[in-house]
């Protein structure tokens, strides 16, 4: 069984180090996880005002995500927290009807400093701890790649040895996780 994962990708760089970790990711677990990564650079900011009837770009968005298995939130640290962009999009989210509501998640997150995202990703945990948005988190396995720049040859492709082998541990515990969750969704129905 191959789980659809969607990958919403926290960054707009085009040199994003966290989109790099999920096209490592997405290369090496082909045959477990079929990984997209969904991109939010151009998604409308979040307007009370345009929320009954969301512009095209939005719901495009919400449609996408909605059109899988599972979430991977591929985090950023800017200044402590998510970017801005990310924040827009799980705005987005909190209206779309309820389209990450159980579906199992996970999360990375990648940066230049020792502490990876530890900081935006539990700022992140507890925004989507709102009932209109709660994904079925995968707990106790945070993904924190600090000092990615150590661990990453001159074509941004991963190298670090004891990274990749946590990796492979957490994807594991998140197929694992996965099935479990399905299959309790599956009694209650």
């Amino acid at each position: 069984m191959t789980i659809k994962v969607k990958a919403i990708i926290g960054s707009t760089s085009s040199r994003s180090v966290n989109l790099k970790v999920v096209e490592f990711l997405r290369e090496k677990y082909v045959g477990k996880l079929e990984i997209t990564p969904v991109f939010i650079n151009d998604l409308t900011m979040f307007s009370v005002d345009l929320e009954s009837n969301p512009p095209e770009v939005v719901t495009e968005f919400m449609d996408n995500v909605r059109d899988s298995d599972a979430i991977l939130f591929a985090v950023p640290e800017y200044n402590y927290s998510i970017p801005g962009v990310l924040k827009n999009a799980v705005d987005w989210l909190s209206r779309s009807n309820f389209a990450i509501k159980d579906k199992p998640a996970f999360m990375i997150g990648a940066s230049a400093g020792v502490l990876g995202t530890v900081r935006a990703q539990m700022h992140l945990k507890q925004i989507l701890s709102n009932p209109m948005l709660s994904p079925a988190l995968l707990p106790n396995n945070d993904v924190f790649i600090g000092s990615i720049q150590q661990k990453v040859d001159e074509t941004g492709q991963l190298t670090d040895q004891a990274t990749i082998d946590f990796l492979d541990k957490v994807v594991n515990n998140f197929i694992e996780f996965y099935s479990k969750t399905k299959a309790f969704a599956e009694l209650r129905a």
